[in-house]
């Protein structure tokens, strides 16, 4: 559980990285893509990369990954299918 592997501390970054590098997503981010980032965030964090800084340029290089490949690819939501929920994802998403 991702809870436990990190401190509410690192948990509230990571939260904060997701938000802004959701923001620089066309919509806001869809699920699948906002999945995608928080798992390139926790790989960051899992690295002990866990300042705010770190964490967010992780999701920033993903966000324009995704924004790179929607160009080409169009639609992401099938090559993240069968991830778990991420905790530190607002449910409202």
């Amino acid at each position: 559980m991702i809870t436990q592997a990190f401190d509410s501390r690192t948990m509230a970054r990571m939260q904060e990285a997701l938000e802004r590098a959701c923001l620089l997503l066309p919509t806001g981010g869809e699920h699948s893509a906002r999945r995608m980032i928080a798992n390139k965030i926790i790989e960051c964090a899992q690295r002990g990369n866990t300042s705010l800084i770190e964490l967010t340029e992780a999701g920033y290089a993903a966000s324009l990954q995704l924004a790179a490949g929607a160009d080409d690819a169009g639609d992401h939501d099938e090559s993240h299918d069968g991830l778990e929920p991420l905790e530190f994802m607002p449910d409202h998403v």
